[in-house]
C-alpha cells in the first residue's frame, strides 16, 4: 500500500505533529470526502506501507524529525513556483525560508527523495510566458544540484479554482502556449541537470522530449526502496494522470497556504473552520469520531512482489 500525504492539503506545513503521532500509532482515520460520515481506519504501520509520498510547499516544521520516518520508504512532491503573495497568499519567504528548506531536505534524504514541482502554471497579464521563463530559470540555478527533475501542470479550471481565483485575471492558454512553455522550460532544466515531466496533461508533448509524469511513481519507490511492487495505476484519478495506487489520509478545506488558485480548498471560512477542530492526537486531521460516523477498517496489504525472477538475479550478478 502506498500513502498519499497529501494531493488534499499541505501535512508536512501544518500537520507534522498530527502525522508522526499517527505514525507512531499506526493508523489513522480518513473521512470519505463524499459522505463525511463514512469514516476509514487505515493501518500505517511499516509491514503494510510500502511507501509514503508526501505533498508540500514547506516541509520545515519536519525537517528535525525526519529520522522518524527511517522505517518507511517515502519521497517528496515539493512545489515551489514562481508566484508572488498575490496568487500564494500565506507562504513564507521563498529565498530565505522554502528553497533553503528544499536544499535541507535534499542534503538530509538525498535528491531522489526530492522531486520539484512548478504546478500549476497559469497565465495572465502578470504571469506571463517571459515572467514564467525567467523566474523558472531562478529556480532552476538554486534548485538543480538538489533534485532529479521537475514536474510541470497546467492550471484545472475547477469550480474553486474558478471562483477563488478571480483576483488573478487568469486567462486561457492554448495547446501551443502549453507546448511553447514545456520546450522552453526543458532547455532551461537541462542546463542545470534536470529534465521535465508533465503532470496529467492531454496534450502531447513527446516531441519536445517532455513525457508524461508519474507523481505516485512506481519505479521511483522501486528505486529508493529496493524492492519491486505489484501496483496498478489509480483508477480514482483522472484518465490522464499516470500515478500509481495509494490511499490519501488528507481532507479537503484545511490548507492555510491561501493558493488562490488552488482546487483543494472552497473558501477561506472553511478552512479556519476546520483548522480550529485540529487537534495533533485526534486519529482524524480535524475533529473527532463522533456517535453518526461509521468506521470501517480499510483491508490493506503490503504490495511488495517477494517473487525474484531471473532478470532480476541476472542483474544481481553483474553488480
Amino acid at each position: 500500500m502506498i500513502i498519499s500525504a497529501s494531493r488534499r492539503t499541505d501535512i508536512p506545513s501544518y500537520y507534522s505533529e498530527w502525522l508522526f503521532n499517527r505514525l507512531k500509532d499506526r493508523y489513522v482515520l480518513v473521512r470519505n470526502p463524499m459522505n463525511m460520515h463514512q469514516v476509514s481506519k487505515i493501518d500505517l504501520s511499516p509491514d503494510v506501507v510500502d511507501a509514503i509520498v508526501f505533498w508540500t510547499k514547506n516541509p520545515a516544521p519536519m525537517l528535525s524529525r525526519l529520522e522518524e520516518l527511517n522505517d518507511y520508504t517515502y519521497y517528496f512532491q515539493f512545489t515551489l513556483n514562481a508566484y508572488a503573495p498575490d496568487a500564494e497568499q500565506h507562504l513564507p519567504s521563498k529565498n530565505k525560508v522554502i528553497i533553503p528548506a528544499f536544499q535541507r531536505l535534499s542534503q538530509e534524504i538525498g535528491k531522489e527523495k526530492v522531486v520539484w514541482r512548478y504546478d500549476p502554471v497559469f497565465f495572465s497579464e502578470k504571469y506571463s510566458m517571459k515572467y514564467h521563463c525567467r523566474y523558472f530559470e531562478v529556480l532552476a540555478s538554486k534548485l538543480g544540484a538538489y533534485t532529479e527533475k521537475c514536474t510541470v501542470s497546467f492550471i484545472d479550471r475547477y469550480r474553486s479554482t474558478e471562483r477563488n481565483g478571480k483576483p488573478l485575471h487568469i486567462m486561457k492558454e492554448t495547446y501551443a502556449m502549453q507546448k511553447e512553455l514545456l520546450q522552453r522550460f526543458a532547455e532551461i532544466a537541462e542546463e542545470y541537470g534536470l529534465y521535465i515531466d508533465a503532470c496529467a496533461e492531454a496534450g502531447d508533448f513527446h516531441s519536445i522530449g517532455v513525457g508524461p509524469a508519474r507523481c505516485i511513481d512506481k519505479e521511483r519507490i522501486e528505486r529508493i526502496g529496493g524492492f519491486k511492487l505489484d501496483i496498478g495505476k489509480d483508477a480514482n484519478q483522472r484518465p490522464e494522470c499516470g500515478c500509481a495506487a495509494s490511499i490519501d489520509i488528507g481532507a479537503y478545506n484545511t490548507c492555510k497556504n491561501g493558493c488562490l488558485y488552488c482546487y483543494a480548498n472552497d473558501h477561506a471560512d472553511a478552512v479556519q473552520k476546520n483548522f480550529s477542530l485540529h487537534n495533533p492526537k485526534s486519529p482524524l486531521l480535524f475533529g473527532e469520531p463522533g456517535e453518526a460516523d461509521k468506521i470501517t477498517e480499510r483491508k490493506t496489504r503490503s504490495l511488495i512482489d517477494d517473487q525474484i525472477s531471473i532478470f532480476d538475479l541476472w542483474e544481481s550478478a553483474l553488480r
